[in-house]
């Protein structure tokens, strides 16, 4: 199953940010404010909270429904005549956040530090959360001990395995290259309301094994939203891929992950996603499938680190007769992020899928039921040489297990990386 062309990160907005460090400085100064003949009976949800959350999470809608929820039972007390200012602030409604500023300057008698908040608004303005965009731009050279894919071993029997061995032709064998990569990464909110969309090119060129360049090109968005308490975000992607300069194959994706609010640990994170996808080889006759998906992701991170373990079941239907018809299978994904040593950063990246087909791949050519069990590993190190340049290194390593010796095969690369990045 093809992931999605990279790791969508977004930076908090710098407007949400600023209030809310604004509110935790404001805390004291609001308990002054409140007069204990104003306190409630009962202590309501903080609405104030979430619509910073939503803020900060790009789902301006949210936001302003959470305001016009506070609107309705107003302002019981001058810290909440200073939420409802600092939302309609954040919002981009200049003209009703100077109305509740100066509701709080003219109706209560604000401590310095409101004052300077409120003065801090004035001077930067309510021009609302801007749309945020960032960009990436990578060079790399590396070697590839197995371009081709090919068979670990250089013998295979037909039938059931068990009639003499024969030797493969050297063209299915291992062929290793040095290759040259160019890519680019653009990554744009397209509104106030969380949603975004993106795009990734990648070309990579072989010095002599030109049969098997490659380009691809993906293209996609994302929509988040809420349900009561949960966090949704959908996406949806399309991209092609080209092999020798030409078309081999086109892929389509859909997916839907859910976050439930659930009392974690700070920094912990739980979530599932369920997806489809579409693939279609131009190339191939009998080998398009759609492929089905249920994941459970759990991460964690801080300020210097962040791990993450994806466990999946998966189900690939294929639409006709593909050797080995349908099959089923699993994957397990562990990640870590962390900086090792002032400013030098790791990486590491291990996986393994495995896939059962439903019957013999070839009847009369290779009577053997198809297991395939593949394992990755990728090590990282990532050290910046400027605030928008850095420099990275790569390490992989590939073990596809196979039970039809013509297909198992093990790879290495080498990579070293130059990426410019920048974001607005």
């Amino acid at each position: 199953m093809t992931r999605a062309p990279w790791p969508l990160r977004r930076r908090l907005p710098a407007l949400a940010l600023t209030l809310t460090l604004a509110l935790t400085l404001a805390l004291p100064a609001r308990a002054q404010l409140a007069s204990p003949a104003a306190a409630p009976a009962e202590v309501a949800p903080d609405l104030y909270m979430d619509a910073m959350q939503s803020i900060s999470e790009g789902r301006r809608g949210d936001a302003s429904a959470t305001l016009a929820r506070m609107i309705a039972q107003g302002p019981r007390h001058a810290g909440e005549w200073l939420d409802l200012a600092l939302l309609q602030c954040a919002l981009g409604n200049d003209g009703a956040a100077e109305r509740l500023f100066q509701e709080i300057e003219q109706r209560f008698d604000p401590p310095q530090g409101i004052l300077d908040i409120i003065a801090q608004q004035r001077l930067q303005g309510c021009a609302g959360t801007p749309l945020h965009s960032e960009w990436t731009l990578t060079t790399a050279r590396g070697y590839d001990r197995n371009v081709n894919q090919g068979a670990s071993n250089p013998l295979y029997a037909l039938g059931d395995g068990s009639g003499q061995p024969l030797q493969l032709l050297p063209d299915y064998l291992p062929k290793p290259d040095h290759y040259s990569v160019v890519s680019a990464d653009y990554l744009r909110d397209l509104d106030q309301d969380g949603d975004l969309g993106y795009a990734q090119l990648h070309v990579r060129q072989n010095d002599h094994l030109s049969s098997y360049n490659t380009i691809s090109l993906f293209a996609g968005a994302e929509h988040p939203w809420r349900v009561g308490n949960w966090r949704m975000r959908a996406s949806g992607l399309v991209g092609a891929l080209s092999l020798g300069g030409r078309m081999y194959q086109g892929q389509s994706q859909l997916q839907l992950r859910a976050t439930p609010p659930l009392a974690l640990p700070n920094g912990v994170d739980w979530s599932v996603l369920g997806g489809v996808s579409h693939m279609t080889y131009r190339t191939l006759s009998n080998f398009d499938a759609n492929t089905s998906e249920l994941r459970s992701i759990l991460g964690y991170r801080d300020e210097t680190r962040q791990v993450q373990l994806n466990l999946g079941w998966l189900n690939d239907h294929a639409v006709s007769d593909r050797p080995g018809g349908n099959r089923q299978g699993w994957s397990a994904e562990l990640y870590g992020h962390t900086r090792l040593w002032r400013l030098l950063e790791g990486e590491l990246d291990l996986s393994e899928q495995r896939w059962n087909s439903a019957l013999a791949y070839s009847p009369g050519l290779i009577d053997t039921v198809r297991r395939q069990d593949t394992y990755n590993l990728r090590a990282s190190l990532l050290y910046p040489l400027t605030a928008r340049v850095a420099l990275q290194f790569d390490w992989r390593e590939v073990r596809n297990h196979e039970n039809i010796s013509i297909f198992q095969y093990n790879n290495r690369q080498i990579q070293f990386s130059l990426r410019w990045h920048d974001s607005q």
